[in-house]
């Protein structure tokens, strides 16, 4: 029998084609499920690269679309803070004679760059130790034009800041605020401020200096004298653990009624006239302070002198004095995070005046109760958790004579604090 006929034959043959047939749909369905799986592996590798970029800020929002360019990190703005949240007790004459819980000199800070080489800086000084008034101040605020003698050649050299800004004397300000200050008080002179105004700062050789000039009165609306207060501080490190400075500054002349205070802060207070307002028109001081610190692996000792002339306009009576004054500090660390602070501190003027330290304003600023001396000795324990957050307690005998022979034994201080900054 020929084979095309055989019926048993052709019937295999047609299984055959059919299963060919399947196989190749198969196939066919085999190769569209690999397409899809490797579509979605695809997919999963953007959508992983896109989380990625995401993470480190250079992300890509949008599937499809390139990755976006890197982000400019110096336009970015930088929110600081700091604060203190302290219990403060005086003696019956001091500031604080109720036991008071506090927040201690918090401020809020910005900081961003405008340029290469050119920024903008602006604290917010929520509630001032020394205030009276529950209300925000401000406090720094300026654009600082940074190593502009680059331009011909002498990176450093010259740096400018315009705006409002602290008072450049002495060394003291620069580590006043709640963490920085390894005890809660400061010194009797505590020499600091906020003027408007504008400075130049720099290093040339082996020395530093800073010099500017200021409105040198208390309002931050208006100057109500054309004469300016002039500051300079010029300081070196001779050697790696030795830091030396000097300062000089001159308030300029202030209208007494308008003015009313000058913007620099000394003895826990301003200078002001002594003279009544209807015989003074103006008053004026002029100051003059060395600093050195010398520091070791586990601590440092840190020493100021100074001597202020101040004087006014007075027509009925000769109202200059000569404020000498210093202090001297020492911070040891004791075991680990934990530290010991000392400081001992002492203005004296002959013929007396206004000088508050931790007394009451009302009694020994505004009234006329002329000091001719005060003596403040502190010292006090701190543990650091950190650079951002410490503990600190204080201890502080203060003591001192007025010019009628009354003596002020009232004032000690009784001080905790934890101190944070961000």
């Amino acid at each position: 029998m020929a084979q095309g006929t055989d019926p048993v034959l052709r019937e295999i043959v047609e299984q055959n084609r059919m299963l060919a047939e399947q196989v190749k749909v198969q196939q066919r369905t085999i190769e569209a499920l690999a397409a899809k799986v490797t579509d979605l592996q695809k997919s999963g590798d953007r959508r992983d690269e896109q989380w990625r970029s995401l993470q480190e800020g250079r992300g890509e929002t949008d599937p499809g679309r390139s990755a976006a360019p890197e982000r400019d990190r110096s336009r970015e703005v930088r929110i600081g803070g700091e604060a203190g949240l302290a219990f403060f007790q005086t003696g019956s004459q001091g500031a604080f004679p109720k036991a008071e819980f506090r927040v201690d000199d918090p401020v809020i800070t910005l900081e961003t760059a405008v340029r290469k080489n050119m920024y903008f800086f602006t604290e917010l000084k929520l509630l001032t130790r020394e205030t009276n008034a529950d209300k925000f101040e401000l406090g720094e605020m300026y654009v600082d034009f940074e190593n502009v003698s680059a331009a011909w050649g002498r990176p450093g050299q010259l740096g400018v800041r315009a705006g409002r800004l602290n008072i450049p004397f002495g060394e003291e300000y620069l580590v006043r605020g709640p963490v920085a200050n390894p005890l809660i008080s400061h010194s009797l002179s505590d020499i600091w401020g906020c003027d408007e105004g504008v400075e130049i700062y720099g290093r040339v050789g082996a020395f530093d200096y800073v010099l500017a000039v200021q409105n040198g009165g208390v309002s931050r609306l208006r100057d109500f004298n054309a004469d300016k207060a002039v500051v300079a501080r010029i300081g070196g490190n001779p050697a790696s653990w030795l830091r030396l400075s000097a300062s000089a500054m001159r308030t300029g002349e202030l209208a007494t009624v308008a003015d009313s205070l000058s913007e620099v802060w000394f003895g826990n207070g301003f200078f002001r006239a002594l003279g009544p307002a209807k015989s003074t028109g103006t008053f004026w001081a002029s100051l003059f302070q060395a600093d050195a610190t010398a520091r070791w692996a586990t601590g440092r000792l840190g020493l100021a002198a100074g001597e202020a002339r101040f004087d006014d306009s007075d027509t009925t009576a000769d109202n200059a004095r000569r404020l000498r004054y210093g202090y001297v500090e020492a911070v040891q660390t004791l075991a680990g995070p934990l530290f010991g602070a000392v400081r001992f501190s002492e203005i004296r003027v002959a013929g007396g005046y206004p000088l508050a330290g931790w007394g009451a304003l009302g009694t020994f600023f505004f009234r006329p109760s002329l000091a001719e001396t005060l003596r403040r000795g502190s010292f006090g324990l701190g543990y650091r958790f950190g650079e951002p957050l410490v503990l600190k307690v204080e201890y502080t005998r203060e003591s001192g004579r007025m010019v009628n022979g009354a003596s002020r034994d009232q004032e000690d201080f009784l001080g905790g604090e934890i101190g944070l900054k961000f």
